[in-house]
């Protein structure tokens, strides 16, 4: 049965954020709150997360992952950034925004593109989330919430765990949450792509 979490959404208790990065720590697989949506979410180095995501969301295994990373000092060390990257990545976050980036050695081979070596990164605008990541001092392997059959990701945190009980470990209730997920922007090719549109404003990467 998954652990019921509530936190504020502003102002989120260090108890609370101490619990769950301990679960996380203890191969859990969190749904948890973003500035765009619900979100799965997981260690890294996770030992079952990434394939549990996969089969709660009916995923193939070239389903791409996104890095969900607390500053962009931690963003850095799991991409590579030339100039352009850098400004353009800099001035856009925080914010609901996934950037497609070359991957470095940090990431392990089976998250990142087959072919070309990418990862998607971010670093979202919102006071929990950062908080965990912080506390966990890496980034979350992390997926949308979006279950089969449904067009938009859930947004209430009960009927979350009503639907996810015992699949996922914890569900966490941080106040109100969007249903769009993150405009997704890549940047691997240098000259910015819109490969999503989301929740971020696309027209700043036109």
């Amino acid at each position: 049965m998954a652990r019921f979490v509530e936190v504020h959404p502003r102002d989120p208790q260090p108890r609370a954020v101490a619990q769950l990065v301990a679960m996380l720590r203890d191969d859990a697989l969190v749904a948890y709150p973003t500035d765009s949506c619900y979100a799965l979410g997981c260690r890294l180095d996770s030992r079952t997360g990434a394939d549990r995501i996969r089969r709660i969301r009916h995923l193939g295994e070239r389903h791409h992952f996104t890095l969900v990373c607390s500053d962009f000092a931690q963003l850095g060390q799991f991409v590579h950034l030339d100039n352009t990257a850098f400004r353009a990545v800099k001035a856009a976050t925080p914010a609901p925004y996934t950037f497609i980036l070359p991957a470095t050695k940090e990431v392990p081979k089976r998250f990142a593109h087959p072919s070309k070596k990418t990862v998607g990164v971010r670093i979202p605008d919102h006071p929990f989330v950062r908080a965990l990541l912080r506390e966990l001092g890496e980034p979350l392997l992390s997926s949308t919430l979006l279950l089969p059959g449904h067009e938009d990701p859930p947004t209430d945190s009960w009927s979350i765990k009503e639907e996810l009980d015992h699949v996922v470990d914890a569900v966490v209730d941080a106040g109100e949450v969007g249903t769009t997920p993150t405009t997704v922007v890549d940047l691997s090719e240098g000259a910015p792509e819109v490969v999503r549109e989301g929740a971020g404003d696309p027209e700043r990467f036109r």
